[in-house]
């Protein structure tokens, strides 16, 4: 008998299966709210189950906490919110930064490139689910410079959702 070790293709879901994903798991509380923590000194997540080349996380969000404007590198994402409130700022192509709030049960898609930021503006705690394919291994953090354009500021090689390490 003999084993077959030649590399499986990687599979790589598009933002609509992401969003199927996310939306699936969020309806499904008995599998991620044991798992809900908060932590004063910043978000929290863990990893959560997901099919092969995905990766799924769990995060919290207290009043204040956020990320910074960063795109997830060759990584499409969706995220749900499950509980609370979350506000998420995308450029406009004149480099302004545009605010949406997001209540729970909102899902948003992120293609691979696309530069967002998402915050917890509000006075309530927050949880949101998710999802990266294929699995997050660089984000572009981006700054606006005086004249409004947004410049790279720092690439980080990461496998955590929004990192900054």
């Amino acid at each position: 008998m003999s084993i077959d070790l030649s590399p499986r293709p990687t599979i790589t879901l598009g933002v609509d299966e992401l969003r199927a994903l996310t939306r699936s798991l969020a309806a499904q509380p008995d599998l991620w709210q044991p798992l809900v923590r908060f932590q004063e000194s910043g978000r929290w997540w863990t990893r959560l189950d997901g099919p092969p080349g995905v990766d799924v996380w769990l995060l919290s969000w207290l009043p204040s906490q956020g990320t910074e404007l960063h795109d997830h590198g060759a990584s499409a994402a969706a995220f749900t919110i499950v509980t609370g409130t979350l506000t998420e700022v995308r450029p406009t192509d004149d480099g302004s930064l545009v605010p949406q709030q997001l209540p729970a049960d909102r899902t948003q898609t992120v293609d691979p490139g696309d530069r967002h930021d998402v915050l917890n503006t509000g006075t309530e705690p927050a949880v949101s689910i998710h999802a990266y394919s294929p699995p997050l291994t660089r984000m572009t953090y981006w700054a606006t410079t005086p004249d409004g354009t947004l410049v790279p500021s720092r690439t980080v090689d990461t496998d955590e959702p929004e990192s900054d390490k």
